[in-house]
């Protein structure tokens, strides 16, 4: 049978490191099985035959080692991407994150930098465990000097782990592991990185804004589909990066459309859909005609297999939270 056309996200992101690597060999990567196992969603596969053991390095179990030897590392003048096997891992790392790597350049007033990436699968969807299905993303985009970011396509993902790669300063590049596989597109291997701290337009329309991220694309897509049948028509932005913000794009198009629904994962309590309607209510308030609507998961630790997918925001709730705002006057 023929291989289907096109890379997945995983296939995408495997291209964007080993480019990376072959370009510049001060870019390091460093994780739990990601040598000689390719790591658990096998992003890194095959980088240790063509790199060597020097560049790849399977680590203890222990991620506030792998943090604060990649922020060593980094510091020193290497690039270090560490992987944390799954979101719900990274809290012991938070130490090394928040005190350190986000603070050395402040701390040594621009004479050291911290050109690391973490990266770590994230969210739910695949039926996992505990804390295998994490979305705490809002906790690090509330850290000045960390930069968040979340690929939503394998196109995306290539382009924008290249960018965080070539940053001199400390990247958590979140990856929506519920569609690490499930969508395949064209992805030229040309070295081209995407914006950092942009906003992607996916869909436009001049009836509503859709604001999402990560895997929950699909769903709002979906959800914009559907409302195309009725005659509306809708912006959906992917945001892509969480921190720092783009809010001129998400301004602009609810200055066109009055109206706006914010979609993540992650909990309602402290999400980060509430910064972003924060704002829309602090330099937006005047475009809007109706209130911003958050569709979210729960204020509850992720369930287990069986009741996953009443807690995952779904596009039959996404359409409803549209209508909603549609229809207020």
């Amino acid at each position: 049978m023929a291989e289907p056309a096109g890379l997945t996200m995983v296939q995408a992101l495997n291209a964007a490191l080993a480019r990376a690597m072959s370009e510049d060999e001060r870019v390091l990567v460093l994780g739990e099985d990601v040598g000689v196992d390719g790591g658990v969603f096998r992003v890194t596969d095959g980088l240790l035959d063509r790199f060597g053991a020097e560049r790849v390095r399977d680590t203890p179990l222990a991620e506030t080692a792998i943090a604060g030897l990649s922020v060593g590392v980094a510091a020193q003048g290497f690039r270090p991407v560490a992987e944390i096997q799954f979101m719900g891992f990274i809290y012991s790392a938070v130490d090394q994150l928040v005190s350190h790597a986000s603070r050395l350049r402040w701390r040594t007033r621009g004479r050291l930098t911290c050109p690391l990436v973490i990266r770590a699968p994230y969210g739910g969807g695949i039926h996992a465990i505990e804390h295998h299905s994490e979305s705490t993303e809002a906790m690090f985009a509330h850290v000045p000097g960390l930069r968040v970011v979340i690929p939503s396509s394998p196109a995306r993902a290539y382009g924008l782990l290249l960018a965080a790669i070539r940053d001199p300063d400390p990247v958590l590049f979140l990856e929506p592991k519920r569609i690490y596989r499930t969508a395949r597109e064209d992805v030229p291997d040309s070295g081209a990185a995407a914006p950092l701290d942009s906003c992607f337009p996916l869909r436009e329309g001049a009836d509503l804004t859709l604001v999402t991220w990560g895997a929950m694309i699909s769903e709002t897509l979906a959800a914009a589909e559907q409302l195309a049948a009725d005659g509306v028509s809708a912006d959906v932005l992917d945001v892509a990066t969480l921190s720092p913000l783009d809010m001129t794009t998400i301004l602009r198009s609810v200055e066109k459309t009055g109206r706006c629904v914010i979609v993540h994962e992650a909990a309602l309590t402290g999400g980060f859909g509430a910064e972003i309607a924060a704002r829309l209510a602090e330099h937006g308030l005047l475009s809007l005609r109706a209130p911003v609507k958050r569709v979210t998961g729960y204020d509850t630790v992720m369930p287990l297999p069986r009741l996953e997918h009443l807690y995952m925001p779904s596009t039959e709730r996404v359409l409803a939270a549209a209508r909603e705002v549609l229809a207020f006057s």
